[in-house]
């Protein structure tokens, strides 16, 4: 019971939070240079950490359908399903994940030590919205950095599975970017995409709302970096079926 009192107040934080930011992104003034530096910190630095795991998942996608469907006959058709399957689950779902670990839990761990350290209360006594300072650069340069990342991730992973198709099936690259091109629409790019923007958003809110919500000293800034991962992952992969679910019902 505890458990579900924990979650409803997380959740009625959260969403508290969440309007605050965004009615702090339209707030004048608007400072473009700290949302530029969050934008470097969660996007640009997290670049090659996305095409490490693009890379070896479109590999290792297109390296089981092309075993998997050899006994079928169908072997032929692995760009197919490689795209596919990149385009729409993997390349905005583990970027998320993987951005989300690295960068959730670094919000956590910044705002967490302010916390403690009276940071935030010093913010609120000179007159500023911590809000408007530290929550809502961070929100916005996720929102913005996992399409970018996501775009890098599928074009990866689709390079990576390429190449492993011409291994295994020997096909030349003409035929499998033709796949890719008769298979993949803007539907498929917007079903990516689309989530990769609520992704962004659940990973900036939820580590800056564990962040601002530390206690206990040094001891529960470690407590907040571990719950942010957590409960982001938790979120991401919940968010990801949902989103699949809408998405499928609009666009087919």
């Amino acid at each position: 019971m505890n458990g579900f009192r924990t979650l409803l107040s997380d959740a009625g934080g959260i969403a508290v939070l969440s309007t605050r930011t965004f009615w702090a992104f339209f707030r004048s003034p608007i400072e473009i240079g700290p949302v530029v530096y969050q934008l470097d910190h969660a996007g640009i630095r997290s670049w090659s950490i996305t095409v490490l795991t693009a890379l070896f998942t479109g590999m290792v996608l297109a390296l089981q359908f092309a075993v998997g469907l050899e006994s079928y006959g169908g072997s032929m058709y692995t760009g197919k399903l490689v795209a596919l399957g990149i385009v729409r689950e993997l390349g905005p779902t583990l970027t998320a994940l993987l951005v989300g670990g690295r960068v959730g839990s670094g919000f956590a761990a910044e705002l967490g030590s302010m916390v403690v350290n009276e940071q935030v209360d010093a913010i609120r006594a000179l007159g500023a919205d911590p809000i408007k300072k530290l929550v809502a650069p961070r929100v916005l340069a996720c929102i913005l950095a996992l399409p970018l990342l996501t775009v890098i991730a599928d074009v990866v992973g689709v390079f990576g599975g390429m190449l492993i198709t011409m291994r295994e099936v020997g096909i030349t690259p003409k035929f499998f970017f033709t796949q890719v091109k008769d298979t993949l629409g803007v539907v498929d790019l917007l079903h990516g995409l689309g989530k990769s923007v609520f992704f962004g958003y659940f990973i900036g809110i939820i580590g800056c709302f564990v962040g601002l919500n530390t206690t206990g000293g040094t001891e529960g800034v470690g407590q907040s970096t571990t719950r942010a991962v957590v409960t982001s992952a938790i979120t991401l992969l919940v968010s990801n079926y949902v989103l699949s679910t809408i998405f499928v019902a609009i666009y087919g």
